[in-house]
């Protein structure tokens, strides 16, 4: 029996999954997204052209790969029929022929939005920087035991299930200043759902496990990243899922006997979206130019990304609760400006002691902190990075210090944003 290998952002998310996904999908059979939803912002660029992918499985544009969403995806049928309709534009993707949804997934409803917004508005300045995709909201109603999953829209009394949860969300919301077109909502929605009907929507549990016995590659796809975790991350400034290795097994019905390599995505530096602690972010003008060289901008919301310096204790804790077997390494190319290179190996707490463990009181504790510094490579990674031997001797440096730092193989190296932009150093895949 094959295995199943997961790859999946070690840091605040953005990492670069998408790229990595579409580079690495002739490889595999299958490509399957096992949680988070349309907070989910993968982008590819090949061909001239910039895609972002929101709930479809970043394998989608290699026509030999079957795409599944996963029964751990929060799906919103609205932001789906706008996604498909953008990929209908290319006539040689058989778009409906590999995308496989799971009757499990949860339905993500226009009053989880509003819900959304109404309990960030509420938080006033203690709020958690939500995408307002109504994300949170779903995923409180399946695990309330109320939600609607995509199986759902196949039975007779579906009318009936969402009229009695949108009234349940209707006394919630009267309670917030929220202002919202119920009727123009409603019928968005059940056009989508309409639409969402014409696809393949699968038992994936069944279908997965079927794959494997049948000797086929999977790829796991993860979003948001493990620092965002409901259970691990930096709480409660985190997502409503679990990111890490383990929801591969819980979002797609995977036993973790079957799990393969573990590839964890992280960027040379740090970012991150929205509210909550960032001890390495740099509030001057070197994040400033950190942020515009790398387009750090979310490809979801928009918003500016906060920068910093890379984080070596937090990537460790990555590591450890994700079980790493491989590093891969992205956006080399935008630390190409800066002449010296810094990167954060411990932490010295307000009682002046040393650490590279991630302290418990992560959101409340003062953290100064501690850098080591490397001459920079000053040189564009884009003309020449086709392989290893062309990688600047100072790049080879600091990969190398992080290589023993955390104790795990750098793989891979994105030096731009192109699929073709991407070194192999010694790669194992399925």
């Amino acid at each position: 029996m094959s295995k199943v290998d997961v790859l999946l952002g070690l840091q605040w998310g953005d990492e670069g999954k998408g790229k990595i996904v579409d580079v690495l999908a002739p490889r595999y059979d299958v490509v399957a997204r096992f949680q988070g939803g349309p907070n989910a912002g993968h982008t590819l660029e090949f061909d001239g052209i910039k895609h972002v992918l929101h709930q479809i499985p970043s394998g989608i544009f290699r026509h030999t790969t079957k795409n599944i969403i996963g029964n751990g995806v929060v799906l919103d049928p609205i932001v789906f029929q706008k996604e498909i309709e953008k990929l209908q534009a290319f006539k040689h993707l058989d778009v409906k022929a590999n995308l496989f949804i799971s009757k499990k997934a949860t339905l993500i409803l226009p009053t989880h939005r509003l819900l959304d917004q109404a309990y960030e508005k509420a938080k006033g300045d203690n709020k958690i920087g939500s995408t307002l995709k109504g994300i949170g909201p779903t995923y409180q109603d399946k695990i309330g035991r109320q939600g609607l999953r995509v199986g759902d829209i196949l039975s007779q009394n579906f009318s009936e299930k969402f009229k009695k949860l949108t009234e349940a969300h209707f006394k919630i919301l009267k309670d917030h200043d929220i202002a919202y077109e119920w009727q123009e909502l409603e019928t968005q929605f059940l056009t989508a759902i309409e639409f969402l009907k014409g696809f393949n929507l699968i038992e994936s549990e069944y279908v997965l496990n079927k794959e494997l016995s049948l000797g086929s590659s999977i790829l796991a796809e993860g979003a948001q990243g493990a620092l965002l975790d409901i259970d691990f991350g930096s709480y409660p400034f985190v997502t409503s899922s679990n990111t890490v290795t383990a929801g591969a097994c819980t979002g797609l019905g995977i036993a973790p006997r079957h799990i393969g390599e573990v590839y964890g995505i992280f960027k040379a530096y740090s970012t991150r979206v929205g509210s909550g602690p960032f001890p390495t972010e740099l509030l001057d003008e070197e994040g400033e130019r950190m942020r515009q060289e790398g387009r750090e901008f979310g490809s979801t919301t928009g918003r500016p990304r906060r920068c910093g310096w890379i984080d070596l204790p937090a990537l460790k804790y990555s590591i450890m609760i994700n079980g790493v077997t491989q590093l891969l390494m992205m956006k080399a190319d935008v630390l190409s400006i800066f002449p010296v290179i810094k990167a954060c190996v411990r932490y010295q707490l307000k009682d002046g002691t040393m650490t590279d463990v991630l302290p418990y009181e992560l959101v409340n504790e003062k953290i100064i902190p501690v850098y080591k510094e490397f001459e920079g490579w000053t040189t564009s990674l884009n003309v020449d990075g086709s392989s290893v031997e062309n990688l600047p001797e100072q790049l080879n440096v600091y990969i190398k210090f992080l290589e023993d730092e955390l104790q795990v193989p750098i793989t891979m190296v994105s030096t731009g944003p192109d699929r073709t932009q991407t070194v192999f150093r010694s790669l194992k895949t399925a």
